[in-house]
């Protein structure tokens, strides 16, 4: 396997990029970027300087990452989403100066192992994504989000649970079932952990 960059994409020499990974048309990696094996970083999207993917992530087009954000592996950003980095945005300083670098903090959005954020979606840092959960297309996440929950809204609210196969669970008498693997789950202090026999 190689690293695939198309000729119109914009990837710094010092970022890392791992084996198998692709990043096509217009995209910019910026400095100090590091991206596992096997990831995907769509048309046009942007990953922020010092951002860290695992291995097998995607980016879908348009997609903007920035720092200091952290994806774990098997991550997905769909198309158009962004994940922010200051929690009061501002162009100028109290005093009506330009800011700078030195006037801010970044701060940055963390997504745990096979979560998924859907199209236009906002997750406003600092917040954190748990493993193998879901924000639906549109969302506006402005708090932490449980490992394996649905959320929706603006702002977003959790409306369900979901399997690792990203499909909604469904209840089967005191536990939840997933439709596409048959895997169960139970709630225990409201955390979702799956049943195994």
């Amino acid at each position: 396997m190689t690293v695939r960059i198309t000729d119109s994409a914009d990837v710094a020499p010092d970022a890392r990029l791992g084996d198998g990974t692709s990043v096509w048309h217009l995209a910019q990696v910026r400095e100090g970027a590091v991206l596992g094996e096997g990831c995907v970083v769509g048309r046009g999207a942007y990953i922020g300087t010092g951002v860290r993917l695992g291995n097998n992530c995607k980016v879908q087009n348009y997609a903007l990452v920035y720092e200091p954000a952290e994806l774990a592996d098997g991550v997905f950003v769909g198309p158009a989403a962004v994940l922010t980095n200051d929690t009061h945005p501002r162009a100028i300083n109290p005093d009506g100066s330009l800011k700078s670098a030195d006037d801010w903090e970044a701060v940055g959005v963390t997504v745990g192992t096979g979560a998924a954020i859907g199209a236009r979606a906002v997750c406003v840092a600092p917040v954190t994504i748990g493993a193998w959960a879901t924000v639906a297309a549109g969302a506006v996440v402005t708090r932490d989000v449980p490992a394996h929950a649905l959320v929706a809204g603006v702002p977003a609210r959790q409306i369900g649970w979901v399997g690792h196969a990203g499909r909604r669970l469904e209840p089967e008498g005191d536990l939840l079932r997933c439709p596409a693997t048959g895997r169960t789950y139970a709630i225990h202090d409201n955390e979702l952990r799956e049943v195994t026999a």
